[in-house]
């Protein structure tokens, strides 16, 4: 399915959601390699950029060849929005989010990200000034159901639309319940029934039967994937495939060289010493529901070269084709997978407003 607004176009519906210390140029490639329509790098401070902020120009950078592309803006201030805004046209992303759904402590105490739930009329006012500084780049805005047990999605959803948005992402959670419970996927169906721009679902999304049973549920006009992509960019094409009837499964073979094609590329990207770090969490990610996981882990965490991770992944795959390792607790894997996920997230979502 595609999706067009009037100057954004996009292959299919399939977004890749802003992650902190993830979603950068390598993961963004990936993605899109696998059938991702619409990619964003990583959340940025709006301060940060009106600033000049070297880290926060770094992380918003985009090569021409990942269009359509989006960055997504934190900040609570109509006129820094809107002048970050103003910068922001000059990159000429396809789309500018502003995020009022990141629940993570030190975010939400400054009255970014899901506190700005709590006022409705202050979300318009900073859709305005966004759209008006925008020179038609489209407007989205991304939402939880409300920011402690009052849901005031619909609320929110209005006065965005009223506001001038293009379209709008709804995070079927409330900041209270922060990722501890499954998504109320209902209240995204509510919202497509309220507003007539589009809606983009997301929450709980972790295989393509989660994303093609989201836009069945609720007839949201897209998906957009967070966790459930970490070290499985496949899940793109899976659901794309999905859509047609068909089952995709990729290969051991295919597993191993999308993560070493991605190391090869964290390894281009500048040389920087923390691509290291990233290319370790990356291959732990590609591999984290495969036997042997956790002497993988092992090996990685003692080497200091793009090579020795090279060889290390190189070896690791050859194990698993020879079935060399004994059987693991996958289900277990994973749940400290998830776990350990939300905390580095909310680690790296701090920073950007240091």
């Amino acid at each position: 399915m595609n999706l067009s607004l009037e100057k954004l176009k996009v292959d299919n519906n399939l977004f890749l959601a802003p992650m902190a210390e993830i979603t950068d140029y390598a993961f963004r490639r990936i993605a899109k390699e696998n059938g991702a329509g619409l990619t964003y790098t990583q959340m940025v401070s709006a301060e940060g950029i009106i600033k000049n902020n070297f880290n926060t120009l770094i992380m918003l950078s985009f090569s021409r060849d990942e269009k359509p592309i989006g960055v997504q803006l934190l900040g609570n201030d109509p006129d820094i929005l809107g002048a970050a805004t103003r910068e922001l046209v000059k990159f000429r992303p396809n789309v500018i989010d502003l995020n009022c759904g990141c629940p993570v402590e030190k975010v939400f105490s400054n009255k970014m990200g899901a506190y700005l739930l709590f006022e409705p009329d202050n979300i318009g006012r900073l859709v305005k000034k966004m759209v008006d500084n925008s020179e038609g780049i489209p407007i989205s805005i991304k939402i939880r159901l409300g920011a402690k047990d009052k849901v005031n999605v619909i609320e929110n959803a209005k006065i965005i639309e009223e506001n001038g948005a293009s379209l709008i992402t709804i995070h079927a959670r409330t900041r209270k319940e922060k990722y501890d419970v499954d998504a109320n996927w209902e209240w995204i169906k509510k919202v497509k029934e309220n507003v007539s721009i589009p809606v983009i679902g997301n929450g709980s999304i972790f295989s393509a039967e989660d994303a093609v049973n989201m836009m069945n549920d609720t007839n949201c006009d897209g998906v957009l994937l967070a966790r459930g992509a970490l070290g499985n960019p496949f899940i793109f094409n899976q659901i794309l495939s999905l859509q047609k009837g068909e089952k995709y499964t990729p290969t051991l073979s295919e597993i191993g060289k999308t993560a070493l094609h991605h190391i090869k590329l964290l390894e281009r990207e500048q040389g920087l010493i923390k691509n290291l770090d990233r290319a370790k969490k990356n291959i732990i990610w590609y591999f984290k529901y495969s036997n042997g996981i956790w002497e993988l882990i092992e090996k990685l965490y003692s080497v200091n070269s793009f090579e020795e991770i090279k060889k290390i992944v190189s070896e690791h795959i050859n194990n698993l084709e020879q079935n060399y390792y004994s059987e693991e607790n996958l289900k277990e894997i994973s749940k400290k997978f998830n776990n350990k996920v939300l905390f580095w997230l909310a680690k790296e979502e701090e920073k950007i407003l240091r």
